[in-house]
């Protein structure tokens, strides 16, 4: 369990996160969303005792971030943006070296690389130099560093960032599967990913929690319009703005090439008002064909966009800057 009261941080007189609280239960995944330079990593570095709070407390499983340090390293995996691998280590020396660091018993060391090798798909590629490896397997490699020891909790910072499709959606199952017996905060730029993945939604700019539910609720509760697509066989043109002109609409756009004299747009309307029974009557009194007419779901990265109006890009961001002087 994780519990985060007034947590704030200074990079000198600039705050890179401002009184946040949440907290994360056992069992659960939770997204960690915001813009560039919002407080993310700073958060997560404190969480991880990488990085001391200015104010606030940060407790993980009842244990001060300050105080029990060491403690709490043993029970948090941690796996950043970035993982630092050795490249002309092989893949079982890594993993054996990250597990004595861990201090597990010589005598579990042996089963335990194993275990966390074949949770996690490295079981081809053990005795391999880990800079011969697809960046997929290289992700593969710090997620089994930060399973070593069988940490309750994880901490994982764009763990997919630079992969494919298909290792995205490798790595995203077998995020997923961590949820029966451990606690998981992930930040990821790849919103449908967090939707499929998070229990729930938490969502941080310029240092402050601007909202906090689950994915499902959060597309309910923020949504600023919605959205019907209808499909009717008219000139384009003239159904934009006759579904523009009806009662509830904000904005009416074609969103597909005209086939056939077909003509497929998006309605954007009132978030109170199911637009599509004026639609339906709208077409049939043109006497137009209607081909197709249905809701359309706000997503999460519609939410996202709403509540964060613009992504602040501050090269002089402390997180920025710590990135840069990390990789000088």
């Amino acid at each position: 369990m994780i519990e985060v009261e007034g947590l704030t941080k200074y990079y000198g007189r600039l705050a890179a996160i401002r009184g946040v609280n949440f907290r994360v239960e056992s069992g659960e995944i939770v997204g960690f969303l915001g813009p560039n330079g919002a407080g993310k990593t700073s958060t997560m570095r404190i969480l991880t005792c990488f990085s001391p709070a200015s104010a606030g407390v940060a407790r993980i499983l009842g244990m001060d971030t300050r105080e029990d340090s060491m403690k709490i390293r043993q029970k948090v995996g941690y796996v950043p943006e970035n993982v630092p691998l050795y490249e002309w280590m092989r893949v079982r020396n890594y993993l054996e070296f990250v597990a004595r660091a861990k201090r597990v018993s010589a005598s579990d060391r042996s089963a335990e690389i194993n275990r966390v090798a074949e949770s996690v798909g490295l079981d081809q590629v053990m005795d391999k130099l880990i800079r011969s490896l697809s960046k997929g397997y290289r992700q593969r490699v710090g997620l089994a560093q930060a399973l070593l020891g069988n940490p309750p909790i994880l901490i994982l910072d764009e763990p997919t960032i630079g992969l494919d499709p298909k290792q995205i959606r490798e790595i995203r199952q077998l995020i997923k599967s961590f949820s029966h017996n451990r606690t998981v905060i992930l930040s990821t730029h790849i919103l449908p990913e967090v939707s499929q993945v998070c229990d729930r939604v938490i969502i941080i700019n310029k240092g402050s929690i601007v909202a906090e539910d689950s994915p499902s609720n959060l597309m309910k509760s923020h949504g600023k319009f919605s959205r019907a697509r209808v499909v009717v066989r008219a000139p384009d043109a003239e159904a934009t703005e006759l579904f523009s002109g009806l009662p509830g609409v904000h904005s009416a756009h074609s969103v597909a090439p005209a086939e056939n004299d077909e003509v497929a747009v998006t309605v954007e309307s009132s978030p109170d008002i199911d637009v599509r029974p004026a639609l339906a009557r709208a077409v049939m009194e043109k006497g137009w064909d209607l081909l197709e007419l249905r809701s359309l779901q706000v997503s999460l990265e519609d939410v996202f966009i709403d509540l964060i109006t613009e992504e602040t890009e501050d090269q002089g961001a402390p997180e920025d800057q710590e990135r840069k002087e990390e990789t000088a």
